[in-house]
């Protein structure tokens, strides 16, 4: 992934848009969901992307101290997106979408790391959240292959609805 032509800003601004959205659809999808055990995953996935944003925007205010944080719309730098088109859309196609979207974070954050060759707490924290997308692409990785090989399964065992 190249990111050379884009500013430490844009990078930086462009993961907080995508903490923010992954944030969103994980929540959402966690609504959709009727089995206890998943929602719970989802909304812990929720709250991870959360975190990141949060660590994001403290190494741009590190990086750009008084400067107002203007998070854009939509992400300048091409990334795979997470977003449900329809209320229909399987739970299985979102989890590829976001195993796509985790797997591309990784990628995105590594790259962001090597700017900060200089500032090795930094340049850590960076991979840290890399290794963390790649924690969320295996997570998704393992219920989107449940799904696939139980998708009945939830009929018969009322157990998996407890909680919800």
């Amino acid at each position: 992934m190249d990111l050379s032509k884009f500013s430490k800003e844009t990078l930086l601004l462009t993961a907080i848009r995508s903490e923010m959205d992954s944030k969103e659809t994980y929540h959402n999808t966690a609504d959709r969901v009727k089995n206890a055990l998943l929602k719970e995953k989802l909304s812990f996935l929720s709250s991870e992307e959360e975190k990141h944003r949060e660590i994001v925007e403290a190494i741009y205010s590190t990086e750009f101290p008084g400067k107002k944080l203007e998070v854009p719309e939509k992400s300048p730098v091409p990334l795979p997106e997470l977003k449900i088109t329809d209320e229909m859309m399987p739970i299985t196609e979102i989890f590829s979408m976001a195993m796509d979207a985790e797997k591309a974070a990784h990628d995105f954050y590594m790259e962001i790391s090597k700017l900060y060759e200089n500032n090795p707490a930094l340049k850590k924290t960076i991979e840290y959240i890399a290794t963390m997308e790649i924690g969320h692409y295996k997570l998704l990785e393992i219920e989107k292959g449940n799904m696939e090989r139980f998708e009945d399964f939830d009929v018969y065992s009322s157990m998996l609805h407890v909680g919800a």
